[in-house]
């Protein structure tokens, strides 16, 4: 399979999740609460809204960095990122489920406490299972002859580590999501904006030779 097909098929799905997020972005239209009222009352949506809109961006960027630099496109690697797609696609669903129990009052009803709970869990499953997706990718890239400018042995272990890193991050969000439910959210935010800013050293760019643009870092700066 060549491997444009592999990127154009990937940034299709790209472009439908993160579009989705923003049908989730609604108002109940005029009536006795005022505009500005509803705004404010639907503050979930619109954070989870811009949390999940720069993960997707994030983990675009990573990818189109990453594919640029593959020689080969095997069987393997097109499951691997099916794996990816599927949590990716996953996420619009999550967004729209964790605003709308978030937005709940727990003080009306205890019950609803839980069910936030378990709402931000679901979230930062779908971005665990996201991060262990792109990770399987980035995994197969070390090993033979699969990409244009290898990644020298001694740089794999940094490299998982700033490209996975954020799993365990994600682990403890579910951990702490089952106590407290705004306190994960403020995690995984803390995620994406650690993915904006940081910025990786040259020695993990891996361009192809025919490359005249710079390939940019894997951590999406």
């Amino acid at each position: 399979m060549d491997r444009s097909r592999l990127e154009a098929f990937s940034d299709g799905v790209f472009a439908v999740a993160i579009t989705l997020l923003a049908l989730n972005l609604t108002v109940a239209g005029p009536s006795h609460v005022h505009l500005l009222h509803q705004l404010g009352s639907g503050w979930s949506a619109f954070v989870a809204y811009l949390i999940s809109f720069f993960m997707i961006g994030i983990v675009w960027v990573n990818h189109h960095v990453l594919v640029r630099g593959i020689a080969v496109v095997d069987r393997t690697l097109l499951f691997l990122n099916l794996v990816l797609l599927l949590f990716v696609v996953m996420i619009p669903f999550a967004t729209a489920t964790v605003a709308e129990y978030l937005a709940a009052s727990a003080s009306i009803d205890p019950s609803v406490r839980q069910d936030q709970q378990i709402a931000m869990a679901l979230y930062g499953a779908v971005f665990l299972g996201m991060s262990l997706g792109f990770g399987g990718i980035f995994e197969w890239t070390l090993h033979g002859e699969r990409m244009y400018q290898r990644l020298p042995a001694d740089k794999h272990w940094a490299a998982r580590a700033r490209f996975v890193g954020g799993g365990l991050v994600y682990v403890i969000a579910i951990v702490v999501a089952l106590i407290n439910a705004v306190a994960a959210f403020v995690i995984i935010a803390l995620v994406a904006v650690y993915y904006i800013v940081e910025r990786t050293p040259d020695a993990y760019k891996a361009a192809a030779p025919d490359s005249s643009a710079d390939a940019g870092a894997p951590d999406g700066s």
